[in-house]
């Protein structure tokens, strides 16, 4: 089976093809730019240096979110475009799960997170390939304390850690673990693989996840900003 894997969601634009499980040819890019403008070049090299044809394309899984409203639509837009003219299935994995992914054979807590702004994260909590705690928008400091009860260590992967990794170390100390910065890039060939687990969607059905903070928080970011207005 041939898979073309795309991940626009945040900073990181990275396209992957693999057959029948093995990875043919991937693209990481790890930079600030349009995705707009750089995902179908970058689609159109894969497929020339896999010497493979779009017809010959089997299935196509996408990054849908958490992550940038702008790259999410971009990627999704783009695998819904293609997979309903090349009549192929599409898949939807979280951009959490992918990052996760990468540490599948820990036995650790994993928690995965990008940067939503003004001290909130997207994030949640995985172990092995099972989700743990659901996937939410929410300030990062009160979610670190939430993880001091969770036992043993927990793994910081994103490509935002710099951002936060001060925090992480202040509130949960030595209960943190920041793997090499290798693993902190969510990788399309990742995503692959992770495709070949999910149930094919309704191309119609698929849809973004924004992921919405909860009420109090947004509750709290009204008031904290109605505050400094007066």
């Amino acid at each position: 089976m041939n898979i073309l894997a795309i991940d626009t969601s945040n900073q990181v634009m990275t396209v992957a093809i693999t057959r029948g499980g093995e990875l043919i040819a991937e693209t990481i890019i790890n930079v600030k730019r349009n995705h707009s403008v750089g995902l179908m070049p970058a689609i159109d090299n894969l497929l020339k240096d896999a010497n493979m044809l779009p017809k010959e394309l089997d299935k196509i899984v996408v990054a849908k979110g958490p992550g940038s409203y702008t790259g999410v639509r971009i990627g999704l837009s783009t695998a819904k475009t293609m997979a309903w003219t090349l009549n192929i299935p599409v898949i939807g994995v979280s951009s959490l799960e992918i990052l996760a992914r990468n540490f599948f054979q820990s036995q650790d807590v994993i928690c995965p997170f990008f940067d939503a702004r003004r001290g909130l994260v997207y994030t949640g909590l995985y172990q092995e390939t099972n989700l743990k705690k659901e996937e939410q928008n929410l300030l990062f400091s009160d979610w670190l304390v939430k993880l001091k009860d969770v036992e043993g260590k927990i793994l910081f992967v994103s490509p935002d850690l710099s951002i936060h990794k001060e925090t992480i170390k202040d509130i949960l100390k030595e209960k943190a673990v920041f793997p090499p910065a290798i693993f902190h890039v969510p990788r399309a060939s990742v995503l692959a693989e992770i495709a070949e687990e999910k149930e094919i969607e309704d191309v119609h059905a698929l849809t973004p996840n924004y992921l919405r903070m909860v009420e109090a928080e947004a509750i709290w970011l009204k008031e904290q900003a109605e505050k400094n207005n007066d």
